[in-house]
C-alpha cells in the first residue's frame, strides 16, 4: 500500500553565509500543477531556472512558495546605512506631518524616529545583490535542499491525516449504503399499503392483476439495487486507487464525482424517510472527502 502525499506543506533551513545568515522556506498549498513562486530577489537570476525545475521535480503539484530572507551580522548592518535614503525618507515624514497637521517628528522620541527609519526599505543597505555568489553557492543549495526535504516530510505526516480522515469516510458511506438496504423491505410495503389503501378509499372496482402488473411497474421505477451495486464500486475503486496510486489526487475526483452521482440518484428514488436521512447524511461525508481531495497529491 502507497501512502499519499498532501499539496499542504511547510519547510525551513538555513545556511550561514560570511556577514550573516540566508534562510530559505517553502510553503505550499494545493493546486493543479507545479505553480512555483520565488518570493526573493536575493537568487541571482541565473540560477533561478534551475531551482524552478529542482521545486518542481521534487513537489510535483501545488502551489509553491519559496521565501528566501537574508539576516546580516549586527557588524555588517551597522557599515552600510543609507544615509541620504535615510535623509530622504526623514523629509518625506516632516513634509507628511506638516500636510496632515501631525507634530513635527523631530518633536518626539528620537530613538524611535531612528530605529523606524532604519526599518525603512533599503536604508539598512545590506549588499543583497552579493549575498548569493559562485563561492558560497553550494552551502545556499544544500540549504535549499535541505528545506525542500523538510516540506516533503511535511506533506508526508499531512498525508496520513488525510489518508485516515477519507477512507474512514468513505466506509462510514458503506455502512449508510447498509443502513438504506435495512429499508428496503419496509419501503417496499409501504407503498403497497398506501396505494392499496388509495383505491379502496375511492370505492371503485379494479383488476387485482391488472392493480400487481403496475404495482410491480412502479417498484421497478423505484428500484435503487443498481445504485447501490455502482455505489460499492466507486468506493471499492476508491480504495483501490488512494492505497496503489503515486499520485491519485486527480482521479479521486473523478471517482468521487461518480460517487455523488449515485447517491442522488438513490435520493431522487428513495420515497422513504429514513433513506432520505441516510442519503443525506452520505452526501455529507462524500463532501468533506471532497474538499480533503483537494489537498491529496
Amino acid at each position: 500500500m502507497r501512502m499519499i502525499l498532501s499539496m499542504t506543506g511547510y519547510g525551513k533551513a538555513e545556511a550561514l553565509l560570511k556577514g550573516g545568515r540566508l534562510t530559505v522556506e517553502f510553503r505550499s498549498v494545493n493546486g493543479k500543477n507545479a505553480e512555483v513562486s520565488i518570493k526573493s530577489y536575493l537568487l541571482p537570476k541565473d540560477r533561478e531556472m534551475p531551482i524552478r525545475k529542482k521545486i518542481a521535480g521534487k513537489l510535483s503539484r501545488g502551489t509553491i512558495d519559496m521565501f528566501l530572507t537574508w539576516t546580516p551580522d549586527d557588524s555588517a548592518a551597522a557599515r552600510n546605512i543609507n544615509g541620504p535614503l535615510a535623509a530622504d525618507y526623514y523629509r518625506q515624514i516632516k513634509d507628511l506631518a506638516a500636510s496632515t497637521g501631525l507634530p513635527d517628528p523631530a518633536d518626539g522620541d528620537t530613538n524611535y524616529l531612528i530605529s523606524t527609519l532604519l526599518r525603512m526599505p533599503d536604508v539598512v543597505d545590506q549588499g543583497r545583490s552579493e549575498i548569493i555568489g559562485d563561492d558560497n553557492w553550494p552551502l545556499v543549495e544544500k540549504a535549499i535542499d535541505k528545506a525542500l526535504e523538510a516540506i516533503c516530510e511535511y506533506r508526508i505526516r499531512e498525508g496520513e491525516a488525510l489518508y485516515r480522515d477519507v477512507t474512514a469516510r468513505v466506509a462510514g458511506i458503506l455502512a449508510l449504503e447498509d443502513e438504506v438496504e435495512s429499508y428496503e423491505a419496509e419501503r417496499i410495503a409501504s407503498v403497497r399499503s398506501k396505494l392499496g389503501k388509495a383505491l379502496e378509499d375511492l370505492h371503485v372496482k379494479y383488476d387485482a392483476d391488472r392493480f400487481e402488473q403496475e404495482m410491480v411497474y412502479y417498484l421497478e421505477k423505484m428500484d435503487i439495487t443498481e445504485e447501490k451495486v455502482r455505489l460499492r464500486q466507486h468506493c471499492r475503486y476508491f480504495m483501490d486507487t488512494i492505497d496503489n496510486e503515486p499520485c491519485p489526487g486527480r482521479k479521486l475526483g473523478f471517482i468521487i464525482q461518480e460517487m455523488g452521482r449515485e447517491i442522488n440518484t438513490t435520493g431522487s428514488k428513495a420515497n422513504h424517510a429514513g433513506i432520505q436521512r441516510a442519503v443525506v447524511r452520505m452526501k455529507d461525508e462524500l463532501e468533506k472527502i471532497r474538499e480533503q481531495s483537494l489537498n491529496i497529491l
